[in-house]
């Protein structure tokens, strides 16, 4: 899968906030994410802000780098991989009313 793209980066920074709200990922991707978010509202940075547009060189790459780390993750959620359990959901629910269908042997198709 291709990392580079606004629109690549742009799709897994939504697929964060998903992946944030899924049990079955391991607490130190989403600590990860954490730390990130924390360093972008520190008032220091390893570039001060005195120099302004450079000042964001330092968060851009730290949260490039979060978004390569996290890449695999990330495109689960985005492209849709991760297995939901809709067992719960439908359980005792009639899902499909007034259908008849039939079903035909593979043999007597090719007759």
């Amino acid at each position: 899968m291709q990392f580079l793209g606004f629109q690549v980066i742009f799709k897994r920074i939504k697929a964060i906030r998903f992946m944030m709200k899924d049990k079955s990922v391991p607490k130190r991707k989403k600590a990860l994410i954490i730390a990130g978010i924390i360093y972008l509202f520190l008032p220091f940075d390893l570039i001060p802000p005195i120099l302004f547009p450079i000042a964001w060189i330092d968060d851009l790459i730290l949260w490039l780098w979060i978004l390569w780390h996290l890449r695999e993750e990330l495109d689960k959620y985005w492209l849709g991989d991760k297995k939901v359990d809709l067992s719960k959901k439908y359980r005792g629910k009639t899902v499909i009313n007034d259908v008849e269908y039939e079903v035909k042997d593979k043999d007597k198709n090719k007759e």
